[in-house]
């Protein structure tokens, strides 16, 4: 029985010899940088499974400084998936720089920057250098038109500060861009001709200053500068061109409508007197079978039938030497 308790506490000693050995050299440290921490904290950073040298370090780091933030602070921030070391460096260099930025507003930035490119200590750098964004980005340039018609195609640069205050919920880089571009668009889209762009191409830039394009962002734009300008395509003649060609085509459509109805028309008129000709042609056929009547019934005599046929002849005869005398007239003129 003696022996089961004096293993028990040898086996009691070796474990707290062990955690004295990992943990004694961080506990040094922190205490020799003013940032004190206890040997049961240390141990119980470790069960939670947070990395006692991170701590310690972020600590002895902003003691350094001049901050003081408790061990609890620092961890809870981590186990919250936060970088404990950003933030300390961040709340260094505003505290530096003089601009108010408090613990656990440097906690939130940084977690609502996590998983992306950005980091807070970035965020409080912009801060204190603004940072410049081309816009459209990537090189490119933005189209525009003028009311004269001519296309113009800019780049701008816009200098940014970081606000810290409206940082978390506030939009980001691209909604600063689009916004510009947006005024841009605008801008020369109201002015009367391209040479007043041209000419003044800072009108521009204060123009897309005075909109406000910062509002319920996390920047605070302070200059927009119109870093260049070319003259693009005539779109207003080539609109006209296009409107001029599809006029061209509607009215050749109408022409053909209007020639296909008088071409149907004239058909018609064709098969109507077509129609006329047949039934002249049939009443002329009833004129010997009404003279057969005539003579069976005694209304037509002999003298009377023959001076119809003289009346005919004399009408045919007629007929032709007016015809010859057209002709010979149309001969004379030619």
């Amino acid at each position: 029985m003696d022996l089961l308790i004096i293993g028990v506490i040898v086996v009691v000693v070796l474990v707290i010899f062990l955690v004295l050995a990992k943990f004694i050299g961080i506990w040094i440290r922190a205490r020799v940088s003013n940032a004190p921490v206890g040997l049961l904290n240390l141990v119980a950073m470790w069960i939670r499974k947070v990395p006692p040298s991170l701590i310690v370090d972020s600590r002895i780091t902003a003691a350094k400084a001049g901050l003081v933030y408790t061990p609890d602070e620092l961890e809870a921030h981590y186990l919250a998936g936060g970088h404990v070391d950003d933030v300390v460096l961040s709340l260094i260099a505003a505290d530096k720089a003089a601009i108010p930025l408090t613990f656990d507003r440097a906690c939130a930035i940084d977690l609502a920057v996590k998983g992306t490119s950005k980091t807070v200590l970035e965020a409080v750098r912009t801060s204190i250098n603004p940072a410049v964004i081309d816009c459209p980005g990537g090189g490119g340039k933005i189209d525009a038109v003028a009311r004269d018609g001519i296309q113009l195609r800019a780049r701008a640069r816009v200098t940014v500060r970081t606000n810290l205050d409206r940082f978390v919920g506030g939009a980001t880089e691209e909604t600063i861009v689009a916004r510009v571009n947006e005024g841009i668009v605008t801008s020369i889209g109201s002015a009367q001709s391209h040479k007043d762009v041209l000419e003044n191409p800072d009108h521009i830039s204060h123009r897309v200053l005075e909109r406000g394009l910062d509002a319920n962002t996390a920047f605070e734009i302070l200059s927009i500068d119109i870093a260049d300008v070319d003259v693009g395509q005539n779109i207003g003649a080539a609109l006209q061109a296009s409107q001029a060609e599809a006029d061209k085509q509607v009215a050749q459509a109408k022409a053909e409508v209007r020639r296909a109805a008088a071409v149907a028309t004239e058909q018609e008129m064709s098969a109507r007197t077509q129609e006329m000709r047949a039934k002249l042609v049939e009443a002329e056929s009833q004129i010997p079978m009404a003279i057969a009547d005539a003579f069976r019934s005694g209304n037509l005599g002999v003298m009377d039938y023959a001076r119809y046929k003289n009346v005919v002849a004399d009408t045919g005869m007629r007929e032709s030497i007016a015809g010859e005398v057209s002709e010979d007239d149309d001969n004379t003129e030619l």
